[in-house]
């Protein structure tokens, strides 16, 4: 379906490095950054809103770089919904097919079809002023999908609603995606958005494209340590591997592979079992450590640990905590 190769751009002391990826027909790719990572700058650049320096953009196989943007066939959902104040609803989701000089019989069934999938028919002769952020934003992805293009862009589609809006949208979203097929990219800083909605994450960091792949290898098993920091994995140590163990401030740790030389290892504060007494386990390595701190986030207990000379951070649920008694 869409193909970047090698794409770069600058803006202004910004650049966008080498980027290259596929979206597949039907796939929800999610683009996954921190802010500044130049995530808008890459949809903008794919709509056609600028041109890149170097690099190619293919839709469907076709070359379509340097086309302006009512060529490509591609949708573009702005950050704040770019829908126009002096239009009503039903005129502003029916924009793009009068710019195609579509019959008003064709243009009427249209928007109503649309609306009837996104459940706003009853908003089709409102002051777009007047909406609510959740209307709104239906109201622009009807606009965009109306004109039924090849490919949707959505620039952090949830960063203007409530957490419990967001989380009825991002349900009805998915619904949406399967019911009208959609093949879209999905610009976001949030991990539920990229967990919930994409079938594949791309890692944008600093203008460059660190790791793509699917949602959960790409979680479970980042690339490289800045993909890694970023996805908020702690206990990231670098020791030296012989065969299936590594030194690590003196402390061998077994792992589940073979290496040799330098290496860095995750151990995800989730993994780690905490108990008061030596237990029978299936768990590859077991140390005596010490409570340097706690941090009470809830529902769940944040332990700073101290093992020989490395400190980890593990989690462990309010109820166990409290049943240990640790301190």
């Amino acid at each position: 379906m869409l193909r970047v190769e090698n794409l770069s751009k600058c803006w202004r002391d910004f650049r966008l490095e080498g980027i290259s990826f596929e979206v597949n027909p039907g796939e929800y790719f999610i683009i996954l950054g921190p802010s500044g990572a130049g995530k808008t700058l890459l949809l903008e650049t794919i709509a056609g809103i600028f041109y890149p320096e170097s690099g190619k953009i293919l839709l469907e196989g076709k070359d379509v770089t340097c086309l302006p943007p009512e060529k490509r066939n591609i949708a573009y959902i702005p950050q704040n919904y770019g829908l126009f104040p002096h239009l009503n609803t039903f005129e502003n989701i029916a924009y793009g097919l009068r710019l195609r000089k579509i019959r008003e019989e064709e243009i009427q069934r249209e928007v109503h079809r649309i609306a009837e999938i996104l459940e706003i028919s009853h908003l089709l002769r409102r002051d777009v002023r007047t909406l609510s952020g959740g209307e709104k934003q239906r109201v622009a992805i009807a606009r965009a999908l109306v004109v039924k293009p090849k490919l949707i862009l959505l620039d952090e589609p949830f960063s203007s609603v409530d957490p419990n809006l967001k989380t009825k949208l991002m349900r009805e979203m998915k619904k949406w995606r399967k019911e009208l097929n959609l093949t879209a990219i999905h610009v976001t800083h949030s991990f539920e958005e990229a967990m919930f909605l994409g079938d594949r994450v791309g890692i944008l960091i600093d203008g460059k494209l660190e790791q793509v792949g699917e949602i959960e290898k790409v979680f479970s098993k980042p690339k490289n340590e800045t993909v890694a920091k970023f996805l908020g994995h702690e206990n990231i140590f670098e020791g030296d591997a012989d065969g299936n163990t590594v030194e690590v401030d003196e402390l061998k740790i077994e792992i589940p592979t073979m290496a040799k030389g330098k290496i860095r290892i995750v151990i995800p504060p989730e993994s780690i079992l905490i108990s008061k007494e030596r237990t029978i386990s299936s768990a590859r390595n077991s140390f005596k450590a010490s409570i340097m701190s706690f941090e009470d986030l809830g529902t769940i207990v944040k332990l700073r640990l101290k093992v020989s000379g490395l400190e980890l951070s593990a989690y462990l649920t309010k109820a166990s905590f409290l049943d240990m008694r640790l301190s």
